[in-house]
């Protein structure tokens, strides 16, 4: 049996401005998805659609057994955190030789076959790779990686990526003089906060700024906006939603001694709260379980 973890994400800049080949930027964060898989020639039918997908890909069989430390349908990559570490732990027992890049690949093409066709790389490769990744020019790479002390915040009110994105892409279409210039903005915030990584209360204010582009798309929600004010009141430096909006999770900058105030303020404001920060490594080798 071998076991693998892969960890979520979160979105610091350019979530939906990268649809239109914006600039974005994404981070890999602490909670993790484990997954072990053991050789088996009549497993039972697994109960998520993506770890069947990876089977189907890889074209082997065997059991899984998942744990999760993040929530599902949260803005957190977690379908993403499922697929790498399904894949990465079969390509490990069923010794198939597979590099990063090949999973990563895989990963995206798995999600595709389940998603329909909506799903973005961008998520499989930041929960396979790790860091801190910048999304330009249709390519993905890591910049260098800064301590970074996140507050994430769940409204734990449902949403759906793909129905947010097909919203933006309706205003876009009827207001374009309007929402161009504004992905646009979207896109220049990220080159200006990769610029600004070692700048906290500067970074802080371009979530802010992000945060607020975001709303004028339409991807806002009043939990996200009751949770992202509270977080600044407690002294965040800046806060934001990160993913695709109308529900999900926000994120808030914090100074180094602030993040369990901020945390408390979050979950008195109706929220669930944990405290985060950059994932360097991606999918890991873990102790079988």
């Amino acid at each position: 049996m071998a076991t693998w973890s892969a960890p979520g994400k979160v979105f610091l800049f350019g979530e939906h401005a990268v649809v239109y080949d914006k600039p974005g930027l994404a981070m890999a964060i602490k909670p993790r998805v484990l997954v072990s898989v053991r050789r088996h020639r009549h497993p039972a039918p697994a109960k998520s659609p993506y770890i069947a997908q990876c089977f189907r890909e890889l074209g082997v069989t065997g059991s899984v057994y998942v744990s999760s430390q993040m929530p599902s349908s949260a803005g957190l990559g977690s379908s993403a955190a499922v697929t790498v570490a399904t894949l990465s732990a079969a390509n490990d027992e069923f010794r198939l030789g597979l590099e990063r890049e090949e999973i990563a690949g895989i990963a995206h093409r798995v999600e595709q076959a389940v998603q329909k066709g909506r799903a973005s790389p961008t998520d499989t490769y930041v929960s396979t790779m790790g860091g801190l990744v910048l999304i330009m020019d249709g390519a993905r790479r890591r910049v260098p990686p800064v301590n970074l002390n996140l507050v994430v915040g769940n409204t734990q009110v449902s949403h759906s990526t793909s129905r947010m994105v097909e919203l933006v892409a309706e205003e876009r279409a009827a207001r374009p003089a309007v929402i161009y210039p504004i992905l646009d903005a979207i896109g220049a915030l990220t080159l200006e906060g990769v610029r600004k990584l070692e700048d906290p209360k500067t970074l802080g204010k371009l979530m802010d700024t992000n945060h607020a582009l975001l709303d004028a798309i339409g991807v806002g929600h009043p939990a996200l906006t009751k949770l992202v004010l509270a977080a600044r009141a407690a002294g965040a430096f800046g806060a934001k939603t990160t993913g695709a909006g109308g529900g999900g999770c926000m994120i808030a900058l914090s100074p180094k001694t602030g993040k369990n105030r901020i945390a408390g303020a979050l979950d008195g404001a109706g929220g669930r709260a944990f405290v985060t920060s950059l994932d360097t490594v991606g999918a890991r080798k873990e102790h079988d379980v």
